[in-house]
């Protein structure tokens, strides 16, 4: 049974998020973290770097033998062996004695310094340094990055590479993740058929289905994309009931007022429990949100959202709306597009009764964000999104806006 026939923006959102779970964790390789949000504290299992080390290429000397170094009395040290990346040296360096060190090389006993190979001449078995530089230059002290059981990354950060870099300097293999929702893509309607089949008068073209299966990857879930369904009741049943094995399933198309659109009369047949199906928003007005107890799900509801079929209000309705829901699964903090203050560069005006998200083009120059909106704001107009890099935020009670004035937009991705 609906609860609630129309919401608002914020009660939309508030009613997703209070139902919606984050998922348990799992473990995954260091290849496999990117873009996953850590489960665990990760600490270091030891010193980086593990011991002093050169950061140039050049020779290991002691800096009393080479402090009053000048090109008119230059230091001249005896060269008793070298520094190798990967391997541990064989000797020390004693007084008047310098050792052949390689960027990364351990430094050898003995030395407090490393002086850059374009500061010295090689004369047989002998350095010869006009510039001493600085004490203790060029090189990296043990530990100076990480010490060992340091916590280096905290639990509920997300992973970028490099977090994964952090994660393999710290000598983990594997780490503890939230794990990816999986999130089934179901299109529906007799007038669609796919890229490359036969067109026909009375056919279009089923981008939903793509568009919103890329965004699922691209908010980090799994996605699963279905056959499309036709506008029929025990069709549609099948299909849904396929859905509905993901962790969130997408129904896109039949959530209007249409006398075919059976996606809500489906759904109360299959036991979801429908939240609300129509929020004061333009596009995307028509969406629905649902949930299943989820028995065969460790314990978790299944959430079902149902999208409208015009290809911009599904995209706009998948950001505001599914998103922050994903992101909530996968564990992140951060769970909307971020928000900036922007310069109007337009008179616009606006419908009032629902806030509207325009697809708006921003610039950032001289220290703020510029915006203007795209052409055409048509729902079924999919270049108004290929043209634009973020949504302009039109409140719900403004039915114009000047030239100049700030409004809050959102950054797509």
């Amino acid at each position: 049974m609906i609860e609630k026939t129309m919401v608002s923006l914020d009660e939309a959102i508030k009613i997703i998020l209070e139902h919606t779970p984050t998922l348990m964790a799992e473990r995954v390789s260091l290849n496999e973290t990117l873009g996953r949000v850590l489960a665990e504290a990760i600490h270091s299992r030891r010193d980086h770097p593990p011991w002093d080390n050169s950061a140039m290429d050049g020779f290991a000397v002691r800096w009393q033998n080479i402090c009053t170094a000048s090109p008119e009395s230059p230091a001249r040290l005896k060269i008793v062996g070298e520094s190798q990346a990967g391997s541990l040296p064989q000797c020390d360096v004693n007084p008047g004695e310098a050792v052949q060190i390689m960027t990364g090389a351990p430094t050898p006993n003995g030395a407090d310094t490393v002086v850059r190979i374009e500061d010295c001449r090689i004369d047989g078995n002998w350095v010869v340094i006009t510039n001493p530089g600085k004490q203790g230059a060029n090189i990296r002290r043990l530990g100076e990055d990480v010490r060992q059981g340091q916590e280096v990354l905290a639990a509920n950060t997300s992973v970028r590479p490099a977090e994964v870099g952090m994660l393999a300097t710290a000598a983990y293999s594997s780490a503890l993740v939230y794990q990816q929702p999986r999130v089934s893509v179901l299109t529906t309607g007799d007038e669609l058929t796919e890229p490359g089949e036969a067109l026909t008068l009375e056919k279009i073209i089923n981008s939903n289905a793509y568009s919103i299966a890329a965004v699922v990857r691209e908010s980090g879930a799994y996605a699963i994309q279905l056959d499309s369904a036709k506008d029929n009741k025990a069709e549609l049943e099948e299909k849904m009931r396929q859905a509905l094995t993901a962790d969130v399933a997408l129904v896109v198309g039949g959530v209007s007022l249409g006398k075919y659109d059976y996606v809500k009369e489906v759904l109360e047949t299959l036991g979801c429990a429908i939240k609300f199906w129509r929020i004061a928003v333009r596009p995307g007005h028509p969406v629905v949100f649902g949930i299943i107890d989820g028995d065969q799900n460790d314990g978790m509801p299944k959430l079902l959202f149902g999208l409208p079929g015009n290809p911009v209000s599904c995209l706009v309705a998948f950001y505001e709306f599914v998103l922050p829901a994903l992101r909530k699964m996968m564990g992140h903090q951060e769970l909307f597009l971020p928000k900036v203050e922007a310069i109007l560069e337009q008179d616009t005006r606006n419908r009032p009764g629902r806030t509207h998200f325009a697809r708006a083009v921003a610039e950032y120059r001289d220290g703020d964000y510029y915006v203007r909106l795209t052409p055409d704001q048509g729902s079924g107009i999919l270049t108004s999104m290929t043209l634009a890099n973020c949504l302009a935020i039109l409140d719900a009670d403004r039915d114009f806006y000047a030239a100049g004035e700030r409004i809050t937009i959102q950054l797509l991705p």
